[in-house]
């Protein structure tokens, strides 16, 4: 019955978007009254933000730097379509409001270490598996003293895709019938645990990133299970576990 879990870092176990929404609201507000007499309002600003860091992850990974270098990307954009004159200073200015996120306190989903404990309390092996830069995510791995749970345990990886799973579990001693990956994002938790036949728990979270958020169009080898708050996770899985010994016992 014991189980290798892989769980995901950020809006997982610890808040992460609703910092990034905060930084975009306060970079919205200031990109409207640089370009509001333009006729370009706050929506239209965030839609191409959007779509611009949307890109850029894609090809370049969650490096720290891509997220602010979105905003002066989008501030470009918004000046070759109004004509309004560059500014390096204003550049400055967003690039530091970018790069203050990384800066904010690191604050826990709620009973998160009672959800580690009970799991960990049962004999499961838990594992942590984020993506990101190494000095961002292990400064929050540090803070949370997660390293109680997940031991030498921990993968950081840039990239987060089936590729790099893929490479996580062929490197380990992991029994892909009895491993679960456990996140908010479908397209770097729950769509690679799929593509790799492990079970999956998609954690939905509210106000999720548009990145995370595509259909999940991958057949489950094994458990595939949505659920809304992290204590939810581990009677959710013995749930499961139990259902399936009396199906193979019936």
């Amino acid at each position: 019955m014991n189980q290798q879990i892989l769980f995901d870092l950020d809006d997982t176990l610890v808040y992460c978007n609703k910092y990034f929404h905060a930084i975009l609201d306060r970079f919205a507000d200031r990109m409207a009254d640089w370009f509001g007499s333009a006729g370009i309002g706050k929506e239209e600003i965030a839609a191409k933000q959007t779509e611009i860091d949307i890109a850029g992850v894609q090809v370049l990974g969650f490096k720290s730097e891509h997220f602010p270098q979105s905003m002066i990307d989008t501030y470009r954009y918004f000046q070759s379509v109004t004509g309004r004159p560059s500014s390096p200073l204003e550049e400055e200015q967003l690039w530091k409001l970018g790069n203050s996120v990384y800066e904010l306190e690191i604050e826990p989903y709620p009973l998160m270490e009672e959800t580690l404990d009970s799991l960990a309390s049962k004999g499961h092996e838990l594992h942590l598996y984020t993506g990101g830069d190494a000095a961002i995510q292990l400064r929050k791995i540090e803070s949370m003293r997660l390293e109680r749970y997940f031991d030498n345990r921990i993968y950081i990886r840039q990239h987060k895709n089936t590729d790099a799973l893929e490479q996580i579990l062929a490197g380990g001693s992991f029994d892909r019938d009895h491993t679960w990956m456990i996140g908010n994002s479908v397209r770097t938790d729950v769509l690679p645990a799929l593509h790799c036949g492990i079970n999956a728990v998609y954690l939905k979270q509210e106000a999720e990133w548009a990145y995370n958020v595509i259909p999940i169009d991958a057949k489950p080898r094994g458990a595939l299970l949505t659920l809304t708050e992290l204590p939810q996770v581990p009677p959710a899985i013995h749930q499961y576990l139990e259902d399936s010994l009396m199906k193979e016992s019936g």
